[in-house]
């Protein structure tokens, strides 16, 4: 186990890369809410791309019809942390679902989470913390998708943190995969449980990922995005949700400054 732990958060110290894991979760809105989830995850993905960065999907929870439950992911890539970390927040999609016969728009959300993939030397899991299952990986519609139980859940007793992985068909992968993924979030944990020894731009950041209305509007029949956290709307919203994630990230860089 202590190998494993290792091969969980060892980082990329001294290089210019930055490993992110973002969490998506469809909220309110059924299944609508699963395709937008979908569609943020893509909206990432296609940004992830722009940048030449590396990608890899460590956990997801399909819906019926094609969207994402849940979908828990890493970039990883030169400021990919710094240019993603004011994503987090409650994300809020008006529009006509494909479904809706009667042209009426809905409101569906998804929760978006960005955390730092932690390094080896900030934070320290003691196998024994851990409870580990092994299951058989589902897809959509409770499908079993694998033979083996080579799907990994495992939860760290001490703060309650239940994590899981199913993505790969190797247990070993699996289980490396939700050790990152516990590490990030008790490091985000960890840092928000002590927010006096943060620097003003992340407390501000976690104190807007953590509220509960909504952080940013995708509204289709308007053809804009809105960040409600500073007041600002965009117009190219087909261009945005496709990857064009810049105008966005410049636009909180220029409010950080």
């Amino acid at each position: 186990m202590e190998n494993q732990d290792k091969l969980a958060y060892a980082g990329s110290s001294g290089e210019a890369k930055q490993s992110v894991i973002i969490e998506i979760r469809a909220g309110t809105g059924g299944d609508e809410a699963g395709l937008f989830a979908r569609d943020l995850y893509r909206m990432y993905s296609k940004y992830a791309q722009s940048q030449d960065w590396a990608q890899r999907i460590l956990d997801s929870n399909n819906s019926d019809i094609g969207g994402y439950k849940e979908v828990v992911f890493e970039l990883k890539g030169p400021k990919a942390y710094d240019k993603l970390q004011y994503e987090g927040g409650v994300h809020r999609v008006q529009r006509i679902p494909k479904t809706e016969k009667q042209g009426r728009v809905h409101t569906s959300t998804a929760t978006v989470a960005v955390m730092k993939k932690p390094e080896k030397m900030d934070i320290s899991i003691n196998s024994s913390d851990l409870s580990i299952d092994t299951y058989r990986a589902s897809g959509a519609g409770g499908q079993y998708v694998n033979k083996t139980e080579s799907a990994i859940r495992i939860t760290h007793k001490p703060s309650g943190i239940v994590v899981t992985s199913q993505s790969e068909r190797s247990q070993f992968q699996n289980k490396e995969n939700a050790m990152n993924i516990l590490a990030a979030r008790l490091l985000q944990a960890q840092e928000e449980s002590d927010l006096s020894k943060l620097t003003e731009e992340r407390r501000q950041q976690i104190g807007w990922a953590k509220r509960s209305e909504k952080t940013r509007t995708y509204n289709y029949p308007q053809n804009r995005i809105t960040d409600h956290r500073i007041n600002k709307s965009w117009h190219n919203l087909e261009k945005i949700v496709d990857g064009d994630l810049g105008p966005i990230i410049k636009a909180f860089q220029k409010h950080e400054t």
